[in-house]
């Protein structure tokens, strides 16, 4: 779901206009049904004016297309800013923008993860271009009409207030910002240069349209990932009863898919095997082209799998879809 949409020539018009931060908050009530914060609001009229002189600079075309806090399916993510259209090759476009208020950033020893002040407060946060990077994963891994039309997504980062790069540019964040490019306060015309490489001619295949009602389905890369990571983890090798509850749960699932509703609840001490069931659940459903998703209160028991599977370093293919 995209909360405003339009044309760019129609997105510069508000936000010259200074009409753009109403639009979207009266967008925003109409199709989420609850109002926002006063500092989101306010982060749409300061950080959409530099986007839009970026994208003036670029000579972007009139007809490329605009989306705003586009809602990620079954998520609780919103990716900021999109830009569609196609390349000097014809080819379909779009590029993702994280958009960041922050002025002074501090690095951490965790990868990804950076100190800012936000909400009243110096807290850890997901470096930007790994959160735009991020969200570009989840859309090729989840959206079936990216994968099936081999749409080009081009994740970037942009931290409009910031003028000392020092701290987030440094070695530790380099092979996320090679995946997403961090501009700053200074880099307007770089980020130009990179949304005019991307977006040559505008989008005139409804190329924003498409995307937003893409069906949601597992892609098969994902899956076939998903089922890598399991092989020599002998943790999460089923034994026993976790078989047989496990096959079971693969007949619902089958049942389910043909519009029968099933609930199958799991019952077990410590140790006995739920959550090996349903990481094996995950990685099969997921393999059947079938939208799994693997939720838990704590966030502590996702770490832990992602260490198991993937070492320590976050990985590219276990974006988490909520939480």
């Amino acid at each position: 779901m995209i909360i405003y949409s339009a044309s760019r020539k129609q997105f510069s018009e508000d936000v010259l206009s200074n009409e753009i931060a109403d639009k979207i908050l009266h967008a925003f009530k109409s199709r989420l049904h609850h109002s926002t914060s006063k500092s989101e609001v306010e982060s749409w009229k300061n950080s959409l004016q530099y986007v839009n002189n970026a994208l003036i600079s670029a000579d972007t075309p009139d007809s490329a297309c605009i989306g705003i806090e586009y809602k990620v399916p079954q998520t609780s993510k919103r990716v900021d800013f999109i830009l569609t259209g196609r390349d000097e090759n014809k080819k379909d476009v779009a590029v993702i923008i994280e958009l960041k208020q922050w002025a002074k950033v501090s690095p951490t020893k965790k990868d990804a993860i950076v100190e800012s002040f936000v909400g009243g407060a110096v807290r850890e946060l997901l470096h930007p271009s790994y959160q735009a990077w991020s969200y570009a994963t989840l859309l090729r891994d989840f959206n079936e009409t990216i994968q099936t039309e081999s749409i080009e997504l081009k994740p970037c980062a942009y931290l409009h207030n910031c003028e000392d790069g020092d701290a987030i540019k440094t070695e530790h964040y380099k092979k996320h910002i090679e995946q997403a490019p961090l501009f700053l306060r200074h880099d307007a015309t770089k980020l130009a240069d990179f949304l005019k490489k991307y977006v040559k001619y505008g989008d005139n295949t409804n190329l924003l349209y498409r995307i937003d009602n893409g069906r949601l389905k597992p892609s098969k890369n994902l899956a076939d990932h998903l089922a890598s990571l399991l092989q020599g983890n002998h943790e999460f090798q089923l034994i026993d009863a976790q078989k047989i509850v496990f096959e079971k749960a693969l007949e619902l699932a089958s049942e389910s898919r043909l519009g029968k509703k099933q609930v199958m609840i799991i019952e077990g001490g410590p140790g006995t095997g739920k959550s090996v069931i349903a990481i094996n659940l995950l990685v099969r459903a997921t393999n059947r082209e079938l939208l799994a998703q693997y939720v838990t209160r704590n966030a502590a028991p996702r770490a832990v799998y992602e260490s198991k599977l993937t070492g320590s370093d976050l990985s590219p293919k276990l974006v988490p879809l909520s939480g």
